[in-house]
């Protein structure tokens, strides 16, 4: 098994892949903007090699390039199928080179991707790992429900749920994790037990709902475009969705689960990395965050300036529900409820600006 790291490691090894060909390739795609592997793959076909691609009916703001690109491939002798529109996204990337090696990628076929941003990808020829993606290809391509038949080869929405939430049930020690957004209330509830129970949980990216227990740094200088987690130093994950209920159970996302200590050693070395420049980089990302603080800023005051008094509502509800009135001192009541409202509004607001910003900086992955 071979680990991709991205940036660096993707374009040529994906074009030596193709060249090696020598009776098929097949290839899922989500974005594509590489020419050296559009041209790799032309190559292929006048050689005589056998090429299909599938690729997603939509994306968010490229579909009129995946079009293009459709018909540039058929032109070349590519036969080209597209994805069903059942799911929400097909968002998985992976290539198979004569149904012998897999290329699972966290990455897409993009300048972006595999020039600019934090990824990962993996090349394994693992008999069993191989013949369950030919299966996935073939389902999707002919639109055809598929039937997860192997817990490490990881597919949403037909088990990703059950094996990330058992793989990270299984940390004792440590868990490293890259992922843009981690968001599903119940990952992040397995991530908490984890915590408590004494393992270490880092995170390089985004964690929506503040836990205490949780630290998630943003990536710096680096476009963060991989799911990838790192268990105890010996196992990992690699793939397309991130701990987000969509990803988990709304679309089609591949990843791959594997014990292989040599490439864990090197994705903690990466991990390690990133994260202490995260750390020397703690001040930049403060002044990126300003804006979504002063716009919390101004709605804080705006709802405290207007709260009405807490103190007979209170009281009334304590009647309703043990039948008699409490006594209550009303200036702590008032300025626990305030800075309980000032934080939780505060909180709620930076993430929705913050997220709202990321997300017009950054399409659809």
């Amino acid at each position: 098994m071979k680990l991709l790291i991205q940036p660096g490691d993707g374009i040529s090894a994906l074009v030596e892949g193709i060249d090696k060909a020598r009776k098929s390739v097949e290839i899922a795609i989500f974005r594509f903007d590489r020419t050296e592997i559009e041209r790799a793959l032309e190559k292929a076909v006048n050689r005589g090699v056998s090429v299909r691609a599938l690729i997603a009916y939509t994306n968010r703001g490229g579909e009129p390039s995946l079009r293009k690109l459709e018909m540039r491939l058929l032109e070349a002798g590519v036969a080209v199928a597209r994805t069903a529109s059942d799911l929400v996204r097909y968002h998985g990337k992976f290539m198979m080179v004569d149904r012998r090696d897999l290329y699972l990628l966290a990455f897409n076929f993009t300048y972006q991707d595999i020039e600019r941003s934090r990824s990962f990808g993996v090349i394994t020829s693992d008999r069993r790992l191989q013949q369950e993606a030919v299966k996935l290809f073939e389902a999707d391509t002919r639109r055809l429900p598929y039937i997860a038949g192997l817990n490490s080869f990881v597919v949403s929405p037909a088990n990703a749920r059950k094996q990330l939430a058992a793989f990270i049930r299984g940390a004792r020690k440590q868990l490293l994790i890259y992922d843009p957004k981690v968001s599903d209330a119940a990952m992040i509830r397995l991530l908490e037990d984890r915590a408590q129970a004494g393992v270490e949980v880092k995170i390089i990216g985004k964690l929506t709902r503040r836990r205490v227990k949780l630290e998630a740094r943003k990536l710096p200088r680096l476009r963060l475009h991989t799911r990838t987690i790192v268990r105890d130093a010996q196992r990992v994950f690699v793939g397309s969705q991130s701990l987000r209920e969509m990803e988990l159970d709304a679309r089609r996302e591949v990843g791959l689960i594997f014990r292989d200590s040599r490439i864990a050693g090197r994705l903690v070395k990466t991990f390690e990395e990133d994260w202490t420049l995260s750390e020397k980089d703690a001040a930049a990302a403060e002044r990126e965050k300003a804006p979504a603080g002063k716009a919390a800023k101004i709605v804080v005051k705006a709802i405290t300036k207007e709260l009405p008094p807490v103190i007979p509502v209170l009281q009334e509800a304590v009647k309703q529900v043990v039948g008699q009135d409490v006594h209550v001192d009303p200036k702590e009541i008032e300025a626990t409820v305030k800075d309980a409202l000032k934080e939780a509004v505060a909180g709620v607001v930076q993430d929705v600006v913050q997220e709202a910003v990321e997300s017009k900086e950054a399409p659809d992955e």
